[in-house]
């Protein structure tokens, strides 16, 4: 049977008006030019998905009108973008919801991964923010590293109202001995109720040539022990993937890797635990 897939995990970007900096034209070739919302539709449709999330790539408020603006024109596509969560986030919610394309917004993200403070999830104001956004009713994508993956936890305890997105597994250190420790850290968040997780970017963390779906098993074996196939989702994080060989090897794997499990169990990876999160 074919398994339809929700694309929880994309990003577009349009150069000119929202510079990409963190793009290296020399490691990161493939993907050193701009990727349009209209692509991105296109992309799903030819890997037979039935709609997508496009997430926020720099922090900025212009990046997120023209995302959910880009949105509008798309059927099956959906926003998670950025607000300033030090500020007055009700407010920036609203003025969002009210620009054009603004139903289209499904959640919000901050690239926590590179703040220099590895404690900026934990400020006083980064946590009113969080309140904010539960109040908003919506999810916040938690994209960090490993070593952040602690603070994570401690933000979904303290909030228990907020439901944290963990993008990428938390970047697991496929090739390092760090591993160990993300393995531990994994299953201290997983322990949280309110915490979803993305099963994307997995051959990003390995080596980026010679990946195999066999190395990333473990991985994918571990987030499904410890947070379970209904709290897991599916997600290409397109166009990034074409760094490791394109959408298409990175399905494949995927099926491969979640071929076992019950279709039921199947079906909230493919698409249901991505429309629960995010209200789709």
């Amino acid at each position: 049977m074919t398994r339809a897939l929700l694309d929880a995990h994309l990003h577009t970007w349009h150069r000119a008006t929202n510079p990409q900096p963190w793009i290296d034209p020399t490691t990161m070739a493939a993907i050193d030019r701009d990727f349009s919302m209209a692509q991105a539709g296109e992309v799903i449709a030819a890997h037979g998905g039935v709609g997508g999330v496009v997430v926020q790539a720099i922090n900025s408020h212009r990046e997120t009108i023209d995302l959910l603006a880009a949105a509008s024109a798309r059927d099956g596509l959906a926003v998670v973008g950025w607000v300033d969560l030090t500020g007055d986030v009700a407010a920036q919610v609203d003025a969002l919801r009210g620009a054009p394309g603004g139903d289209a917004l499904v959640g919000i993200r901050h690239l926590v991964h590179l703040e220099p403070d590895d404690a900026w999830l934990l400020r006083a104001d980064v946590a009113r923010g969080l309140e904010a956004l539960a109040s908003a009713g919506l999810p916040f994508d938690l994209v960090v590293r490993p070593w952040q993956l602690r603070a994570a936890a401690q933000v979904a305890r303290a909030h228990p109202g907020v439901l944290l997105v963990l993008e990428h597994l938390g970047k697991p250190p496929i090739t390092s001995p760090e591993l160990v420790r993300w393995t531990t850290e994994l299953q201290a968040l997983a322990g949280h109720d309110n915490v979803v997780a993305k099963v994307s970017g997995l051959t990003l963390e390995d080596d980026w040539g010679s990946w195999t779906a066999e190395r990333l098993r473990p991985v994918l074996d571990h987030a499904l022990e410890t947070f379970g196939p209904d709290r897991l989702m599916f997600g290409s994080d397109w166009p990034l993937v074409e760094l490791t060989g394109g959408y298409g090897p990175w399905k494949d794997a995927y099926l491969s890797l979640t071929g076992d499990l019950s279709p039921a169990e199947q079906a909230a990876l493919d698409s249901g635990t991505a429309r629960r999160a995010y209200s789709l």
